[in-house]
């Protein structure tokens, strides 16, 4: 498992499995975020397996897969209110944790500066460069 902070609350990983969710919960993350969708992974790594691992766990779940075809502002806000509506940390997963940093960051737009918002990402090891002026678009509307 490859967890990597962008903040102190949300943090992205590659596709998790069911036996992953204790050291999840014992890291303190108490919401976890698919942003993976089914037709990328077989059965025992589909969102229903993994949301029923999770709530085993005592862990919340939400579904929001996403495909860089597919990506909009509807899914950015859904996003945003299950980070805003987590009673602690967070987890979003995908394939490599590049879309789930996307999402957060288009996310962040207006509420943290551009630079700020492509640091965080970079230093988590995410190259998002070339969304800066998508970024700062975002800011200004």
């Amino acid at each position: 498992m490859d967890i990597r902070q962008i903040t102190a609350d949300y943090a992205v990983s590659p596709q998790i499995t069911a036996e992953d969710l204790p050291a999840i919960k014992d890291a303190g993350f108490t919401t976890i975020i698919c942003n993976r969708p089914d037709a990328e992974v077989p059965p025992p790594h589909q969102a229903a397996a993994i949301e029923a691992a999770t709530q085993q766990a005592g862990l919340t779940f939400v579904n929001n897969p996403v495909t860089h075809q597919t990506l909009n502002m509807d899914m950015v806000a859904f996003q945003r209110q299950a980070m805003e509506g987590s009673s602690g940390p967070v987890l979003a997963y995908c394939a490599s944790g590049t879309r789930s940093s996307i999402v957060w960051s288009l996310a962040q737009a207006g509420q943290m500066e551009t630079h700020a918002i492509i640091s965080a990402t970079a230093d988590a090891g995410y190259d998002l460069g070339g969304m800066r002026g998508q970024l700062d678009a975002l800011s200004k509307a």
